[in-house]
């Protein structure tokens, strides 16, 4: 006997709409998956979704994994984000399974960190991609959660280091917060920059629009430093 494949008639294996319950960040996430996926890895990741809930031992896990194969590569970061979440992982989890799994595997547990962490217990794991030369990796490394928790010293040397291997600074969250009127990371690029000429090689068209913003004087962007007409007496 054989059996027809599940595209055609027959009932839709899709169990609903995955979760409404989600923080605004995430739903961007959760509504591109909804519209993405296919209705069978909807109702696998619904599923997922549920055992990670759960938490009922570490089953859950296995299903960051096979995320790739049941959603799709271009699918299965905000897969493993939103299974992540779902589970409330804890950055014992979290090291884990990034220690334990693939690049790809990383690079969403790293993205998935600011929803998870809300202070600096995770800041090994970004301090670990930033030594790796994966663009990715390092793309997602320096997403929100670096931006609020990795001190200044290793935050400069991972905004020179997208620089020198290509990583547009585009991907550094918060550069423009962390980087305006910063003196050092001014010198550190100005001196990368020598370097590059003296040597006959081309610099990074993005490091001259990070130098601009390092050298900028912060009191220039405050309209009232001026003008401080809030303080005048009446």
């Amino acid at each position: 006997m054989t059996h027809s494949p599940a595209t055609g008639t027959g009932p839709d294996p899709t169990p609903g709409a995955l979760p409404d319950a989600l923080p605004d960040a995430l739903r961007d996430h959760r509504d591109r998956l909804d519209t993405h996926l296919h209705p069978a890895a909807r109702a696998w990741l619904r599923q997922a979704l549920d055992e990670a809930a759960a938490k009922s031992g570490s089953g859950w896990e296995l299903r960051v994994a096979e995320a790739g194969r049941r959603c799709g590569s271009r699918n299965a970061d905000a897969a493993r984000i939103l299974i992540l979440h779902a589970a409330h992982a804890d950055p014992a989890t979290l090291t884990r399974l990034y220690h334990q799994g693939s690049a790809a595997e990383r690079r969403a547990v790293l993205s998935a960190l600011p929803h998870l962490v809300p202070g600096p217990d995770a800041v090994p794991l970004v301090e670990d991609a930033l030594r790796t030369n994966d663009t990715r990796l390092l793309a997602a490394a320096l997403g929100p959660y670096a931006a609020r928790h990795l001190d200044a010293h290793s935050w400069r040397h991972a905004v020179l280091k997208c620089l020198f291997t290509g990583v547009p600074v585009d991907a550094v969250a918060g550069l423009s917060a962390r980087g305006r009127g910063d003196a050092e990371l001014a010198r550190m690029l100005a001196d990368y920059a020598a370097e590059r000429t003296a040597a006959d090689r081309p610099v990074p068209a993005d490091l001259y629009r990070v130098l601009d913003l390092a050298a900028e004087d912060p009191a220039a962007e405050d309209p009232e430093a001026d003008h401080p007409h809030g303080k005048e007496e009446s």
